[in-house]
């Protein structure tokens, strides 16, 4: 398989490698609505943000969908052709790398270019994820006017690249059938499976009979050049199942009835997409300027909803590490609203617009989120807990990675209650006498320490499971 050379590759492919584990710190006066909702907008370098995330929710996402910079030249503050190509490379592939460890067996990613970077994405794609795995490159129409004053030709489309992470696990989801396809089925004869429409009983190749005369002695032939689509059996069953028309006089050309019931409940996706049936950048401005909100190139809605319908179920967890104006969450928000869905999001944007358009968008349109920031690595160079590491902050990286919920500060070795156990975590080694100083709690116990001087027996007589740090948190 061919791949892809650039200047600094080698470094970006150790790039996500030697990123630390960081701290995520809750801010809970930039969140919004449930606390419990399982929703999260990281504020970060999302290099970094996945790396804190992926101890808690590596191999957990359905639908990734990452909206990078195009690199068209105003992206990097210097431009030079083959310079920026390899910075925006560099940028790419460790990211890629982290992303691809997020998704669930039967999960996709979804990522918007265009042709800037749409070739070399490609290359770096097969790579990372198999080329075995490439699933599509859709084309998205994103504008409806012509660029009058475009130098060469008018640019009206963007690609979204697809991949899954095991493409013979990894099936599409059935996108819902339109009012005006359904709109094409009648019920002219009151037939009471319902609406139905006509289509031929001829057919390019099938049974050679010369002609068939129904029971109710109309006869009938191909028209020359086809055949009849079934069998001289088949047609007597359909006969006598109602299932094929005459007209209303009953002497017309005979026709099958394909009742809407029987068909498929469902249309499977084309790779061209339409601004009609998605959306274009129009309508994405509009949408924001609807919310009082301004975002230079947001990306519409419906194009992100459609995605979803595509790769996710109902309880699906969605991630977007590009997450720019808040489409996404806005997307997953909608889709939920209208199939009764739990479906769960993780933004994380980097710029400072995080907290003013990012996270008020989701506000505006009733969505609820914890907000994290970033904070202290947690381990050093050899694997220990990194000396600026408090209890606290400790206690809420563990809590989070073990529970996947916000931690509350406690000023208590006992950091919380969750799903029927106690956490605690103690500062000294675990001996029988500082156990009995612990909060009590009667039901199971999970102690995190650097050592615990209880035999094995003894913890277990004592429903206590015990997690050495740091070894049992990395």
């Amino acid at each position: 398989m061919p791949t892809l050379d650039w200047t600094g590759k080698a470094d970006a492919i150790k790039a996500a490698q030697k990123i630390p584990y960081r701290l995520l710190e809750f801010e809970e006066s930039l969140s919004c609505g449930e606390k419990n909702s399982g929703n999260m907008i990281v504020q970060g370098d999302n290099l970094v943000a996945l790396k804190s995330l992926l101890p808690f929710y590596r191999g957990r996402v359905k639908c990734i969908y990452i909206d990078p910079p195009y690199n068209t030249g105003s992206a990097f503050e210097h431009y030079d052709d083959n310079l920026e190509h390899s910075t925006w490379l560099s940028m790419m592939y460790p990211r890629l790398e982290l992303l691809r460890e997020f998704l669930s067996d039967d999960g996709a990613i979804f990522i918007s270019i265009d042709d800037n970077e749409q070739a070399h994405l490609k290359l770096i794609c097969d790579e990372i994820f198999g080329a075995k795995n490439f699933v599509a490159n859709v084309i998205w129409e994103k504008k409806y006017s012509p660029q009058n004053d475009a130098k060469w030709l008018s640019d009206s489309h963007d690609f979204i690249l697809v991949y899954a992470l095991k493409k013979d696990l990894w099936r599409p989801n059935l996108l819902p059938r339109t009012e005006e396809m359904n709109a094409r089925y009648k019920n002219p004869d009151n037939d009471p499976r319902g609406v139905w429409k006509l289509s031929p009983l001829h057919a390019k190749s099938g049974t050679n009979i010369d002609e068939y005369t129904f029971p109710n002695g109309v006869k009938w032939s191909p028209p020359p050049g086809t055949f009849h689509r079934y069998s001289e059996e088949t047609l007597q069953s359909l006969y006598e199942n109602n299932k094929i028309y005459f007209g209303k006089n009953g002497k017309s050309t005979p026709q099958f009835k394909r009742f809407l019931s029987e068909v498929q409940q469902g249309l499977v996706s084309k790779t061209i997409w339409f601004r009609g049936e998605c959306g274009d950048n129009h309508e994405a401005k509009r949408e924001m300027n609807e919310l009082n909100l301004v975002f230079d190139t947001p990306k519409p809605t419906r194009l992100i909803e459609k995605i979803l319908r595509l790769s996710t179920e109902k309880n699906s967890l969605v991630l977007d590490a590009f997450a720019g104006s808040g489409t996404t969450a806005h997307a997953v928000i909608n889709l939920n609203a209208a199939d009764g869905g739990n479906r769960k999001f993780i933004l994380i944007e980097d710029k400072e617009y995080c907290k003013t358009i990012t996270a008020e968008r989701v506000k505006r349109v009733g969505g609820s989120f914890n907000f994290f920031k970033m904070g202290e690595p947690i381990f050093d160079e050899t694997g220990k807990i990194n000396s600026g590491v408090t209890f606290q902050q400790l206690a809420a990286y563990i809590w989070f990675k073990f529970t996947g919920t916000p931690y509350a500060e406690k000023k208590s070795p006992l950091i919380g209650i969750h799903n029927g156990a106690a956490y605690y975590l103690l500062e000294k080694p675990l001996t029988k006498k500082i156990l009995e100083t612990l909060p009590a709690y009667d039901g199971a116990k999970i102690i995190f320490g650097k050592a615990s001087r209880i035999g094995a027996e003894d913890l277990k007589s004592l429903n206590i499971t015990f997690r050495q740090i740091p070894k049992e948190i990395r």
